[in-house]
Formats: structure tokens, sequence, C-alpha cells
């Protein structure tokens, strides 16, 4: 009988999970198959904000080289006069033309365009974590560990944000901080803690989050037993509806979840 990792090599090309396709799993597991598959792709101001805000955190240098600040006179210095006079510049399908040319501009090169703005705000976010103490304290250590271990009978592939002495922590940006206990459950976040503190061995999990409007906001979040329990009973979950999914005789019209509460 083959393995669950022999199984998803031979249908997917790749023998490992991960913190987002067991998120998948527990969903809709077309949409796993589709994520697998390399057909789901997310994005989002979000999603593009958070990369820039984790890369200026933990990597610096390479942010430096990955992203091209764009800023409002630099579209404008391209526009036509009749454009650059009217009411609302950025309005006018020319600006949003600039701002596609220098955006297909940046990717030729192998770089992210960037707006000023966000730029900014995501440098004095950090800025806020620094003089708070937070960033010298839960925030380090070693940054962006990568690892790809068996846990409970199947690999299991992912990067930590920072693996500090005797903890893990996980940076989020957020619009409430005193919310993001609902967004542990909602985006299942609780998987990705236990499946780090498993691999490698630690008790202790915090989440430094912080908002993303000023005065950014940040808050440490320890993660409970309690949490990485339900962590662990989603990864089981997850990995078993997998199993079952793989199956010659899976049928998806009995494909449905069963929990009590």
């Amino acid at each position: 009988m083959m393995t669950l990792s022999e199984q998803l090599q031979e249908r997917y090309g790749k023998s490992h999970l991960s913190y987002s396709s067991l998120k998948q799993a527990l969903g809709d597991m077309a949409q796993f198959d589709r994520y697998m598959k390399g057909e789901l792709k997310y994005k989002s101001d979000a999603l593009d904000f958070g990369t820039l805000y984790d890369m200026l955190l933990f990597e610096r240098e390479q942010a430096f080289e990955k992203y091209i600040v764009m800023s409002e006179s630099q579209v404008l210095s391209r526009l036509s006069d009749k454009a650059r006079n009217s009411k609302k510049p950025s309005m006018t399908s020319e600006y949003k033309a600039v701002v596609q040319a220098m955006k297909t501009e940046a990717l030729e090169e192998g770089k992210t365009i960037v707006s000023s703005d966000d730029w900014q705000m995501a440098n004095d976010m950090i800025d806020r974590l620094a003089t708070c103490g937070l960033l010298d304290t839960y925030l380090a250590g070693d940054y962006q560990v990568g690892f790809l271990e068996e846990l409970n009978g199947v690999q299991v592939k992912g990067f930590l944000d920072c693996l500090g002495d005797g903890f893990i922590s996980d940076s989020k940006s957020a619009r409430s901080a005193e919310k993001f206990r609902y967004a542990v459950r909602d985006f299942c976040y609780d998987i990705q803690a236990y499946i780090y503190c498993k691999v490698f061995g630690m008790k202790d999990f915090y989440w430094v989050v912080q908002e993303k409007t000023y005065p950014y906001l940040p808050a440490l979040v320890k993660c409970t037993d309690e949490t990485l329990f339900t962590g662990e009973m989603k990864f089981n979950d997850a990995v078993n509806r997998i199993r079952h999914f793989l199956r010659e005789d899976y049928d998806p019209v009995k494909d449905y979840l069963q929990y009590e509460v």
C-alpha cells in the first residue's frame, strides 16, 4: 500500500503538505485539489502588504533589492499635460496605463512595484515594534527558517518567521490586534502553530500582531495549550480528509464534515 506522501507525489508531483494545503482540505476538497495542482492563486492588497511587511522585518536587505518604490511624482512625470492637469489625474486611463507599464518594467527586472505610502507605513510599523521592545525580544532569533519534516506519517513543508531562544514567533499584521483571536480560528493559524511547535520541539509559541492603522498598535499573543490541541485536531482531521480524497473509491457526493460541539 502506498504511503500518503507517495500518493501525493504520484498525483501532484510533490510528496509534502503545507499549512496552506491543510487549510484548504478543511474546507472543500475540490479547492484542495486545485491548490495542489497550482491552479488556485490568491492575490490581494492585504497579502501584498503582508509580504512587504515581512520582508522588511525579516529580510530587510533583500527587500531593498526586490522592491521599487513608486511615488506619485514619478507617475505624474510620465503623464501628458492634459492628464497631469486634470482634476483627478489618478482616475484617468492614462494614469492607470502608466502604473501598469511601471509594474511590467519592474517585473521584467525581477522586481516588484510598491507604493511609497505602503513602503512608508511598513517601515513606520516596524519602528513601532522597535520602540515598544518586541523587535529585540519576541522577534529576535533566526528568521525565515525552512523545514521539511515528517509529522504524523506525512511530510510537511514550511517556513517559520522567527526561531528564538526557547520560543517560536510569527508576525501578523491585522485590522484589529484585540480581535486577532478570532483570526486564529478563522484562518486556521492554530494548525500553523501546532506544526511549528511539533517540528521544532517547542512549547512556547507567540504571535506578534500589529494593527495596520496609526498608531500601529502592537500586541503579543501567546498560543495556549488548548489552541495547540485544537491545531493538532484540525491537522489530523485535514490529513484524514486528504487520505480519504485520494482513495480510488472516493465519492464527492458523500464528502461532508462531521463533528461535535
